[in-house]
């Protein structure tokens, strides 16, 4: 436990060395800047929206940054002749980027706390993003694994941006509709993420597809960590170290 806070610790201060930290708080800003000039009535729908954003897209391109930014400097393959487990090393990325992104969720979340009427449910608005978050810094991770720049790993983001994401909001605006769109998303990560959202705020009801996107999240995650992110982890370290 205590080399886990310890490297906990050390990828925060990297998250603040490479100045991910200083985007995110610009980042979260200019959203709330944005959403600050929307009107009221859109508020509710476009805030759930940015949110998602943060937790899905931004928690990829965080980890991304930080495993590139590593592989520079060939931290990991240094890390590997240490005591450390890769249960630690990979847990220390997810709490650390979750935590990194839940602060910066946090001030979107207050500045409309202050700014606005808007009425928020905080308990599962920080089961959401907490979740998501998670989730997708597992499935960023996965994808490191074969990126060999940034750049790569960028487009990688925006091709899983356009594939899940867009089919999500889309969705969720109601400019698709039909069972075949509603199934389809049952088994989209950022389709849950959304579901876990929307019930954070004023009016929403909590149904079944709630618990089935927590589940799913859930399930998924633990699953993709354990029989892929976890057992290519040291393929991948040792693959950077040039052995």
């Amino acid at each position: 436990m205590n080399r886990l806070l310890l490297l906990v610790k050390g990828e925060l201060q990297r998250l603040h060395k490479y100045n991910v930290t200083s985007i995110s708080f610009a980042v979260a800003i200019i959203w709330a800047a944005f959403l600050y000039f929307i009107g009221d009535d859109l508020l509710p729908t476009l805030l759930p929206l940015v949110l998602l954003v943060d937790a899905t897209m931004m928690s990829l391109m965080y980890v991304g940054a930080i495993m590139y930014f590593e592989k520079s400097e060939s931290t990991i393959s240094t890390l590997l002749v240490t005591p450390t487990t890769k249960d630690e090393l990979l847990l220390a990325k997810i709490i650390s980027n979750t935590a990194h992104n839940i602060f910066s969720s946090g001030l979107i979340i207050l500045a409309f706390t202050f700014l606005s009427d808007i009425v928020i449910n905080y308990f599962f608005i920080f089961l959401a993003i907490l979740i998501s978050t998670a989730v997708h810094t597992v499935i960023g991770i996965c994808m490191s694994y074969t990126t060999k720049d940034f750049t790569r790993m960028l487009m990688r983001v925006i091709s899983f941006a356009f594939i899940l994401m867009i089919p999500t909001i889309l969705f969720d605006l109601g400019l698709v509709e039909g069972t075949f769109w509603e199934v389809i998303n049952l088994l989209n990560p950022v389709n849950g993420a959304l579901e876990l959202l929307n019930v954070s705020f004023e009016n929403a009801e909590v149904t079944w597809k709630f618990y089935a996107s927590l589940g799913y999240l859930i399930v998924g995650g633990i699953a993709l960590y354990y029989f892929y992110a976890k057992p290519k982890f040291q393929e991948y370290a040792v693959r950077q170290s040039g052995v």
